[in-house]
């Protein structure tokens, strides 16, 4: 009897894992690829970045914005210094001459989230109707803001999504990452492709500074760390359906950069998973649990068939066998358009880890603490 019972659930979650997969791999069909038209940039555009600590990598950022092809009178770089103990601020002052703005943050009592603060303070000297945010570790090529604004003025949303990449991975372990991370940013872009936007990701995300205070900034989700791009997502999707974009377009790509080990991509995770306790779409919340609840019986057969029934690794076998193919099917068109093929390589490895690593972050991201920028955040 329980052999039965743990079939049909374990079967049927594998069922609503595949269909979702395909149904996301229609939502990435039905975005168009934009080609950027041929005509004169309108929009005044301010490019905000909150930095702490990244004398190290900012002033490639800066240098790759001020190269913007993009006329210099539409377009504003605001850095806000997050508390820095290093070189940061000078790094910015010394871009002073070149029309880039810096702003200190000063609070002396502890926040709830830093960056939320520092992108609500920038928007606020901001003289950009289109607000674009990104990180300070982040590279972009010429057309990319060209691109982006390009998109928005043909399309008129009030906010637009853009894909981001890792790079210039180091080891094995940065290259499975960037497989992984394709395919949290393709499920962003698919949600929003089968108009249901669900994620975003706040190193290239662009939106209006009147719908930003239309709807009271990050009022009601200022409780957590992280979540300037996706909560803040939300929000807009639930006062203008309709109205969130997805840039498909390889000029508007952000590249950074992978977690160089186990510990800092944990914490990055976790940090990322806390967001989930202040999402308020039900179906959210019920797609990501039944996605937990694969992986989860995934791990229970795994259990049963090295050590009660080898019906149970039949079964396993069966499950992971429909987990790989349609990931393949949906990872095959994300790693084209961003021309990373050989990534794929990494399918067997990504589609076992995953099944571990999504298990912890589901229970770790919602309890504990991590690591993010020199903080302790709980």
């Amino acid at each position: 009897m329980a052999t039965t019972v743990i079939s049909i659930i374990s079967l049927g979650l594998t069922f609503i894992y595949a269909f979702l997969v395909l149904f996301l791999r229609k939502g990435w069909l039905n975005l168009p690829y934009f080609i950027k038209q041929n005509q004169a940039a309108t929009t005044k555009v301010s490019v905000l970045i909150a930095a702490r600590n990244e004398e190290e990598k900012l002033h490639l950022t800066i240098n790759d914005i001020l190269a913007q092809n993009y006329p210099k009178h539409l377009v504003e770089l605001i850095i806000v210094d997050d508390h820095s103990t290093d070189k940061t601020a000078e790094i910015i002052l010394s871009y002073a001459q070149q029309g880039v703005k810096l702003i200190k943050l000063n609070e002396s009592a502890a926040l709830n989230s830093y960056k939320k603060k520092a992108i609500t303070e920038a928007i606020k000297l901001a003289n950009g109707e289109l607000i674009i945010t990104t990180d300070a570790d982040c590279r972009m090529h010429n057309n990319w803001l060209n691109t982006i604004v390009n998109f928005y003025e043909i399309k008129q949303f009030k906010l637009i999504s853009s894909p981001v990449l890792y790079f210039e991975e180091k080891t094995k372990f940065e290259e499975l990452q960037s497989l992984e991370f394709l395919y949290l940013i393709g499920l962003g872009a698919a949600g929003i492709g089968n108009g249901m936007p669900s994620t975003c990701n706040g190193a290239n995300l662009a939106y209006r500074r009147d719908v930003f205070f239309e709807l009271g900034g990050f009022k009601g989700i200022d409780d957590v760390a992280s979540g300037d791009d996706e909560l803040f997502l939300h929000k807009v999707t639930h006062a203008y359906p309709g109205s969130v974009g997805f840039c498909k377009s390889p000029d508007a790509i952000v590249y950074t950069h992978a977690k160089p080990n186990l510990k800092e991509f944990i914490w990055q995770r976790k940090r990322w998973a806390s967001k989930t306790v202040k999402y308020k779409d039900k179906k959210i919340l019920i797609l990501g649990l039944t996605i937990w609840f694969f992986n989860i019986s995934l791990l229970v057969n795994f259990i049963l068939g090295f050590f009660y029934n080898p019906y149970f690794a039949t079964l396993l076998v069966l499950q992971f066998t429909v987990k790989i193919l349609v990931e393949f099917l949906f990872l095959k068109r994300l790693t084209a358009f961003v021309n990373r093929r050989k990534l794929l390589n990494y399918l067997p490895i990504l589609t076992i880890a995953h099944v571990i690593y999504l298990v912890f972050i589901g229970v770790a991201g919602n309890w504990g603490k991590y690591n993010w920028k020199g903080r302790l955040v709980k």
